[in-house]
């Protein structure tokens, strides 16, 4: 029996039920119709009737995943797969959500008896868009056992720190990415079991695609409270390394309810395809949860590397309906020839993970037909600001805050700041925490406390509400640097050019970009015996040593050489001052 979670939310214009969590997917797509201008008309009645109560006891897997299957096997569900996947080779996997219960369970009991882990224990993943990415993550539901998920661009010395921060008692990784877990390992106590997704046997691993042949899939999914921490993701800052952001059971196999149904406006009759890397939390918001709770089908194509013409050449040859990808994606899409395209089945595109500027969606609205509708969140949370189908869309605008938060821009004081004043966007967390946010910063008590201000959690993201209620990103108080979607911190990038024997000291900003939006710039005081050198070419080598250092996407595509950084009085420097050097010239 599905554990009882009930919902308020919009059905028509005029009507409010209130239902099971997955009841009212049942109830709300029953004619699979697409929520309309019509539906949504009323964003405040959305907001203030919106209501999701939390049971004790809630699994992803057993309470969302297992009553698709059953709903599959009475026909009361369209036959779209839970699951599709291609990798431009002519090869193809389609899953039934009865296939993916199934392999998913066999890749549990493999968890549970071959590698002997137990509830709780914390499991890295780092795979690319491969089939087994998604069956480790359902697996990982079903056991209990701690996901975290990790880019295939990390170094053997991004991967240490992984495996020793998290405890983590068990990795799944590629060839590619083996040896270098085999060269840390001994450095890593906790780590008592590899499983590695390969044709070819390694010794000390475990070969995934074998023992998958061989195990049952007879599973008992694990009865997890709602509040048990599900899932880690490593989150970049700017004083230290990476912090590991801990989310419950309910906070995303709940909260991301909120985005599927009111931001990404799925139903089961759709087929979404999200482009994140499965590295960072996006892809659990929108290739795991959020088109899952709605049964939608999620789709991907493995790409060994991005390219605009294979990209455009999936929309218009595949039945995919809502599309998701960072403004990056959309900025070189564009620019490509799209005239010869046609994009039948695409309904719906939506973009999250950097700013988005009014041009690109001005053109994409030209050459598709489609706006593209911006959402605004962050690693620590769901949805906290999306464009909804029915608002007007404002260009350059993160929409309105989304029914799961009550979002407001905040002072130092944590005081309510009226329309038009720049401040912090914070969100409201007493009396009340909203579900939809993270637990905690693991094993650092100190930084969960200091994102609190007054009855707020601060975002560390600054902001302004105009006078129509609509949200307007200004810039990151932390100076994360957002790059093709993914998020740098200043802090890795420093500490690998400072390893440089040429480097004295340096900061690393953001800088603007045609195409990624922003790119990392380093400033660079260089040490006196390398002053005399060829510029140039030492600029080449330091970007070398950085790609090597650390991952290959946080090297600084553009470098200055300066005679001193700008320093406050106590010596730290002023990246903020840098930043706007290289801002102010837009």
């Amino acid at each position: 029996m599905l554990a009882c979670v009930t919902m308020k939310m919009l059905h028509h214009a005029k009507c409010f039920q209130r239902l099971t969590i997955f009841g009212s997917v049942r109830a709300l797509h029953k004619d699979n119709r697409r929520a309309t201008p019509q539906n949504f008309s009323n964003y405040e009645s959305m907001k203030q009737d919106f209501k999701l109560e939390i049971p004790e006891y809630f699994n992803f897997a057993k309470d969302v995943l297992d009553q698709w299957t059953n709903m599959e096997k009475t026909g009361k569900k369209p036959s779209n797969p839970a699951f599709w996947w291609i990798n431009g080779k002519g090869e193809e996997v389609r899953w039934s959500f009865e296939e993916l219960g199934s392999l998913s369970r066999k890749f549990a009991n493999i968890l549970s008896e071959a590698c002997s882990l137990q509830r709780g224990d914390r499991v890295i993943l780092i795979l690319p868009r491969v089939p087994e990415w998604w069956l480790a993550n359902v697996a990982c539901l079903r056991t209990g056992t701690v996901l975290i998920p990790g880019t295939t661009q990390l170094t053997q010395k991004d991967i240490l720190y992984r495996l020793q921060s998290s405890k983590a008692n068990c990795i799944i990784t590629n060839d590619v990415l083996a040896p270098a877990v085999d060269a840390i390992a001994p450095q890593c106590e906790n780590l008592h079991s590899k499983l590695i997704v390969s044709e070819n046997s390694r010794e000390g691993w475990g070969n995934l695609k074998e023992m998958m042949k061989c195990a049952s899939d007879s599973h008992t999914c694990v009865k997890t409270k709602h509040n048990e921490i599900m899932a880690m993701f490593f989150t970049s800052g700017t004083t230290g390394y990476p912090k590991m952001t801990a989310h419950t059971h309910s906070s995303f196999g709940l909260g991301l309810s909120v985005n599927g149904r009111f931001w990404l406006d799925l139903t089961p009759s759709d087929v979404m395809w999200n482009t994140s890397d499965t590295g960072w939390a996006k892809s659990a918001w929108s290739s795991v949860f959020s088109p899952w709770i709605q049964g939608a089908c999620v789709f991907t194509h493995h790409l060994p590397r991005f390219e605009p013409t294979s990209v455009l050449q999936t929309l218009s040859e595949y039945p995919i309906t809502v599309f998701c990808s960072a403004a990056t994606v959309y900025r070189m899409l564009v620019q490509n020839d799209m005239a010869s395209r046609k994009f039948k089945s695409l309904k719906h595109c939506v973009s999250a993970g950097e700013p988005i500027t009014p041009d690109v969606t001005e053109k994409w609205r030209n050459k598709t037909g489609l706006d593209i509708y911006e959402g605004y969140g962050q690693t620590e949370t769901v949805l906290i600001c999306g464009n909804f189908k029915g608002m007007k869309i404002k260009p350059g605008s993160m929409g309105k805050p989304s029914p799961a938060f009550d979002v407001k821009i905040v002072d130092v004081n944590g005081n309510v700041l009226p329309p038009g004043q720049e401040g912090d966007i914070g969100i409201q967390v007493l009396p009340n925490r909203p579900f939809g946010l993270f637990a905690h910063y693991v094993d650092d008590p100190s930084k969960t406390a200091s994102t609190l201000r007054g009855n707020f959690y601060i975002t560390g993201d600054r902001g302004y509400m105009d006078e129509d209620g609509y949200f307007w990103f200004v810039a990151r108080s932390d100076d994360i640097i957002l790059s093709s979607g993914y998020r740098i911190g200043p802090f890795e990038v420093e500490n690998a050019l400072n390893e440089h024997p040429s480097v004295a000291e340096s900061a690393v900003v953001s800088s603007p970009d045609p195409i990624r939006g922003e790119v990392v710039k380093a400033f660079i005081v260089l040490n006196p015996d390398y002053k005399s050198h060829d510029q140039e070419q030492l600029i080449k080598e330091i970007q070398e040593h950085v790609k090597k250092t650390t991952a290959p996407y946080k090297y600084p595509r553009k470098v200055e050489f300066i005679q001193e950084l700008p320093k406050t009085i106590s010596g730290k420097t002023k990246r903020n001052e840098l930043r706007k050097k290289e801002w102010k010239t837009i």
